[in-house]
């Protein structure tokens, strides 16, 4: 089975830090996120994908090449114009195959893919869509499922009081490729805007409406993995807190030099209370502080007798001397 990454959108509600990186580059553990569902492809046995890209592509290119530093044989699709959450995925149809996986490219997550593809493969229908319980369903797109686990409905982000189901839809499918023929033909799609081409489609809003309406059967996949989909800049930053606390088994690359301590650079004259994670060619001035939960990315600057605390510094970032920051995202302005 191949595997598509979704790695086209813009990310707008990462602003400022997606106008200097795609969504899919976003830093966990001074990761890009979209490296850790890569390689999390290779340990569940996919060994060839695809990705879409519209925003940076050169930098997403640049970092995965062809995918083999990571165990997976990586190919591109360019989207002059983004086409959608499915419009993309039909885009690559020709390499995608008889059945296929659909993941986002910054889905931060340790679903176990091998037993997704068993369930998968168990019946008939049409498609698997990787669902997880939530508490705010008002924040997802929620999945209304029969005790077999056939969907039967869909709400939109309703209030918790309302809601006839729990079942948030994490956007992590698999298809077999019949699912093409559920697709609105070109120009048709209910979601499209104006000025978009006339592949656009999306999965919500154009083709499980169609399977609903056929009477065509596929099934919700409950998880009960770590799921963030890092769709805003606090989750960006209780995805990173909660990664180097071990609520999502991903891995930094980073040795452990003390206790709850991961460092890739001197601690020099620094007091450090983990869990924290020093990147390479960090610069800590005399008489910092870092008290964890706390992430300084790579190359960074902390002057000194600066305090850090559950907060992130995202790569490149500085911080003046006897400065303070907690509970917050700290980032460095890109050069244009």
């Amino acid at each position: 089975m191949r595997a598509m990454v979704l790695a086209a959108g813009l990310g707008t509600r990462l602003r400022p830090v997606t106008y200097a990186m795609p969504k899919p580059m976003v830093p966990v553990l001074n990761r890009p996120v979209m490296e850790h569902s890569v390689r999390l492809l290779a340990r569940h046995g996919f060994k060839q994908a695809i990705a879409n890209l519209h925003w940076f592509p050169e930098t997403i290119e640049g970092h995965f090449g062809d995918g083999s530093a990571f165990g997976v044989e990586l190919s591109y699709s360019r989207e002059e114009q983004l086409l959608g959450t499915a419009g993309g995925v039909r885009n690559a149809a020709e390499f995608l195959g008889d059945s296929f996986l659909v993941v986002a490219g910054d889905a931060l997550t340790d679903l176990d893919f091998a037993a997704m593809r068993e369930f998968h493969e168990s019946h008939e229908g049409l498609a698997t869509m990787a669902t997880k319980r939530v508490t705010d369903t008002d924040q997802y797109g929620v999945v209304i499922a029969g005790q077999d686990g056939r969907v039967q409905g869909f709400q939109e982000k309703p209030d918790p009081a309302e809601a006839l189901s729990d079942l948030a839809n994490t956007c992590i499918y698999m298809f077999r490729a019949e699912i093409f023929d559920f697709f609105p033909s070109p120009g048709t799609s209910v979601a499209a805007g104006e000025g978009d081409p006339p592949g656009f489609a999306d999965w919500a809003m154009d083709v499980f409406p169609a399977l609903l309406e056929s009477d065509v059967p596929f099934y919700s996949h409950e998880i009960d993995a770590y799921w963030n989909d890092i769709g805003n800049l606090e989750e960006l930053r209780q995805g990173n807190l909660d990664a180097l606390l071990g609520e999502v088994r991903v891995e930094s690359g980073v040795p452990e030099v003390a206790s709850g301590i991961r460092a890739a650079s001197p601690l020099d004259g620094a007091e450090v209370e983990g869990p924290v994670l020093i990147g390479a060619g960090v610069e800590l001035g005399a008489g910092t502080r870092i008290e964890g939960p706390a992430i300084v990315g790579d190359g960074c600057r902390v002057g000194a007798g600066a305090w850090v605390r559950d907060s992130i510094l995202l790569e490149g970032a500085e911080l003046a001397p006897e400065a303070m920051l907690i509970g917050a995202i700290a980032g460095r302005v890109a050069k244009k």
